[in-house]
């Protein structure tokens, strides 16, 4: 092995003196520790509990967890983000029993992952519902609209034939010549009910929510492109508009030259997409830092999730459980079928006297909690959000599992959705790591490259910054990861004279080399 390490040193010199360069305190193998593994800096998350998911849903979305192979979270909060933005603004909870506050229910999911955990196809699979009831509205909005096509021709034909006949009776009967011009009215144009939105400026998104009161889905397979456009000067109009949409129940003026004013009754906006580690720690760092982004808006995404991928793989080559799917969707028809509610009425449901005490109990222990200001200010500005989360929960479990209890949520919904709580608040700690400890982080990330032979055995911060990695966008970031490694003998730091300013390089542990080799 010393041999080894000897070769690996010679290596090191024979470079720098091909540069014409000098190295102050030239390494010898004496100076040089045995790397030690880098602490980790993602806590651990709880396994995901198929008791988690309502009896309805259950069978369906652990299918696909099962035959896709990926962390059954992925699907679970597909469904559950999807089923939320169905029921949209129509229905909402009191969570107090005397107190007016109500929640809207539509929910804000995120799911983490590597390439390649399958968390596009397991988001595709659940979407599949959705999907087919906006086929079904646009085959009826089309024999609509061509109905109305039709309707509004003989309107003007009928208008031509009044005004024929209105100019015989000018001088006969005036009053008969002016009842005939009154004009004839116009059938409203029919609306294009629409449940998921891909791609959309704020503006034309509100647009749609004109026509969609109760609310949306807008879904993007990939969050990080949405969430830093919005991060961009220009764009506060979107954010805003954004924030709104996560309360529900908030209306929105657009005043536009052109466009004149366009006053949106309500804005309800469910999200869901998904990001990878890599990026989701960077938007973290800078959502937590005071700039831009720091206002909230990630801390919305209450159904976020970052499991571990699964420990073994298994081909699993089997049909779907169709029956268990056939059933599910019949979930989503029902609550898609809340908008045609002749009563056009928003459901106000409630605690049962056994729930409601739960509820209290558990609203004063997490007030209390934030009260202490014990948490990561991220943390804690994230867990605020779950006095929406839990009650809107509460109210989904309801509307899929015990739709006919007039309007009434008992103690096992309430439960579930804590249950759903606690779950969450594992990945919610994992997701704030990036910001508490960004230096260990970055390191990590670093060390990958620096063992796949990226940077070779000695190089320049420089260097680094220019890779533009994730994680390594800013010179800091560059210094602190450095820290690091040198702090755990990954890396030793030289500082180079060339008859100039010194400048500094880093060389690479011996024993890294040939560990990783």
């Amino acid at each position: 092995m010393r041999n080894e390490l000897m070769l690996g040193l010679a290596a090191l010199d024979e470079q720098i003196e091909r540069q014409g360069e000098t190295v102050d305190n030239k390494p010898d193998i004496e100076r040089w520790g045995a790397p030690t593994e880098l602490p980790n800096t993602l806590p651990a998350v709880p396994p995901f509990n198929p008791s988690l998911l309502p009896e309805k849903l259950r069978p369906w979305v652990m299918d696909i967890a099962n035959r896709m192979q990926c962390p059954a979270d992925f699907p679970a909060v597909g469904a559950l983000v999807a089923a939320s933005s169905l029921i949209g603004a129509r229905a909402v909870i009191q969570p107090k029993e005397h107190d007016d506050w109500h929640v809207v229910p539509n929910m804000w999911g995120l799911i983490c992952g590597r390439p390649g955990t399958m968390k596009s196809p397991a988001l595709a699979e659940v979407l599949k519902p959705l999907h087919r009831l906006e086929a079904d509205q646009y085959d009826r909005w089309i024999a609509a609209r061509n109905t109305w096509l039709l309707d509004s021709k003989l309107t003007v034909l009928q208008s031509a034939d009044n005004e024929k006949k209105a100019k015989g009776l000018v001088g006969k009967d005036p009053a008969a010549a002016r009842a005939l011009l009154q004009a004839v009215e116009v059938p409203p144009e029919p609306t294009l009910r629409r449940h998921i939105v891909n791609d959309a400026t704020f503006e034309k998104l509100g647009e749609l929510m004109l026509a969609n009161p109760w609310g949306v889905l807008s879904y993007r397979d990939e969050l990080h492109g949405l969430l830093t456009m919005m991060d961009k000067p220009g764009q506060e109009g979107a954010r805003a508009f954004y924030l709104q949409g996560y309360d529900g129940d908030k209306d929105y003026t657009f005043d536009r030259i052109g466009r004149g004013t366009v006053r949106i009754k309500r804005v309800c906006l469910a999200m869901l997409g998904g990001m990878q580690p890599g990026r989701v720690q960077d938007y973290v760092r800078g959502a937590v830092s005071g700039g831009r982004s720091d206002d909230g808006l990630l801390q919305r995404f209450g159904l976020a999730v970052w499991p571990d991928p699964k420990g073994q793989f298994h081909n699993v080559d089997q049909l779907p459980d169709v029956a268990a799917r056939e059933d599910a969707w019949r979930i989503y028809e029902r609550l898609a079928d809340l908008d045609h509610d002749p009563n056009d009425e928003q459901e106000i449901w409630r605690f049962s006297p056994e729930a409601q005490l739960i509820f209290n109990d558990w609203r004063v222990d997490l007030e209390q909690e934030l009260l202490r200001g014990e948490l990561h200010p991220a943390l804690e500005s994230h867990l605020a959000k779950y006095r929406k989360l839990i009650p809107a929960l509460a109210l989904i479990f309801a509307k899929i599992d015990t739709p006919g209890s007039g309007l009434v949520i008992g103690q096992a919904e309430l439960l579930r959705a804590i249950a759903w709580g606690v779950h969450l608040r594992g990945h919610a700690t994992r997701l704030y790591a990036a910001a508490a400890t960004p230096e260990t982080a970055g390191a990590a990330l670093l060390l990958k490259k620096i063992l796949a032979g990226q940077l070779g055995t000695t190089f320049t911060p420089r260097q680094v910054a220019q890779k533009c990695w994730t994680g390594m966008a800013t010179p800091d970031a560059v210094s602190k990861a450095l820290e690091v490694l040198v702090e755990y003998e990954w890396l030793q730091r030289e500082v180079r004279r060339t008859g100039g300013r010194p400048s500094e390089c880093y060389l690479v542990n011996p024993a890294a080399l040939v560990q990783a080799a």
